[in-house]
């Protein structure tokens, strides 16, 4: 049995809630609440691990959306960009190809959750180039309502590369 379990002690994993009743482990589907604490606690690592890397939250980036001074990078691979990705976003190489049109434009670079592209960002900000990094990246996007697409319709799917991070909001599907 593992540490914590005969104390019930619950943990999210695979999108479901594991507890302990009397020596059994219990499974259930983890509410949406129960894997917003979780990725809240995944943010919190991703935090720790990149503290000087500037950061902006869903809800404020929806909020500032369709602006046009807003440019979304999305830093995963070919394959996770494939399932979808944030409306109009960008490859780090069309960025980096295009850094002398930007002038003023927010940056905002994202992947699941934020630990690549808050390396991403870090990169980048050595190289000159400011970038933001989505806080809690698609799966916080997810739980603000955010709209994603496949690349020519509106999709509900989002890639969550495991599953550990198939925390993402209720009405969204996590694929890996």
């Amino acid at each position: 049995m593992p540490a914590g379990a005969a104390h019930g002690w619950p943990g999210v994993v695979d999108g479901r809630e594991r507890t302990w009743d009397r020596g059994r482990r219990v499974n259930r589907k983890a509410s949406q609440d129960e894997r917003r604490r979780a990725l809240d606690g995944m943010i919190s690592q991703v935090g720790r691990r990149f503290p000087d890397v500037k950061t902006i939250d869903a809800v404020e980036l929806r909020e500032r959306l369709p602006a046009d001074d807003t440019v979304l990078v999305d830093v995963r691979p070919p394959a996770e960009r494939a399932v979808s990705t944030l409306p109009d976003a960008i490859t780090p190489e069309e960025l980096e190809g295009r850094l002398d049109e930007l002038g003023d434009c927010t940056v905002v670079a994202y992947c699941t959750v934020g630990a690549r592209s808050s390396a991403y960002a870090r990169r980048m900000g050595r190289k000159g180039v400011p970038v933001l990094n989505l806080e809690g990246s698609l799966l916080a996007w997810t739980h603000a309502g955010g709209e994603l697409t496949d690349g020519s319709s509106p999709t509900n799917r989002l890639h969550v590369f495991g599953p550990k991070w198939n925390l993402a909001a209720d009405g969204y599907e996590g694929v890996w």
